[in-house]
């Protein structure tokens, strides 16, 4: 939420995107001048089904499926990303990526290595019922 995602400098001021808006310096002065709605609100529903999927470790069709929404919503959360760089001042050509804007690529990853693990498991089960 507070990791800057992207960067940009246009006509001596330096702005930059979190999760809660578009931020601008200008002599030393740092003003929020945007309020990102639906960037904001994604990156808590990202966080939040991440958690409920850590914490679902009983149900394990509920933890797929709960993977696949937060994958789903990942997705999202880079649509959002992109097109709010898209409108940052220089456009999306001068626009320096920080690191916010790779943990969701590192957050689909990883949600997809949980995914193989969980099947991986259920494979195991199974063949340990086929051994009784």
């Amino acid at each position: 939420m507070f990791i800057p995602i992207v960067s940009s400098q246009s006509n001596g001021s330096e702005y930059w995107i979190l999760a809660t808006g578009l931020y601008q310096k200008t002599n030393g002065v740092v003003a929020k001048t945007d309020y990102f709605k639906p960037l904001f609100l994604n990156t808590v529903c990202v966080v939040l089904l991440c958690l409920a999927t850590i914490f679902t470790f009983k149900n394990r069709t509920g933890q797929k499926r709960l993977i696949i929404v937060a994958i789903l919503a990942m997705l999202s959360l880079g649509f959002w990303i992109f097109n709010y760089a898209q409108n940052l001042p220089g456009g999306i050509a001068a626009v320096k990526p920080g690191i916010g804007a790779f943990l969701p690529v590192a957050g689909i990853l990883f949600c997809a290595l949980a995914l193989r693990g969980i099947r991986k498991d259920e494979q195991l089960l199974r063949s340990a019922d086929r051994l009784r």
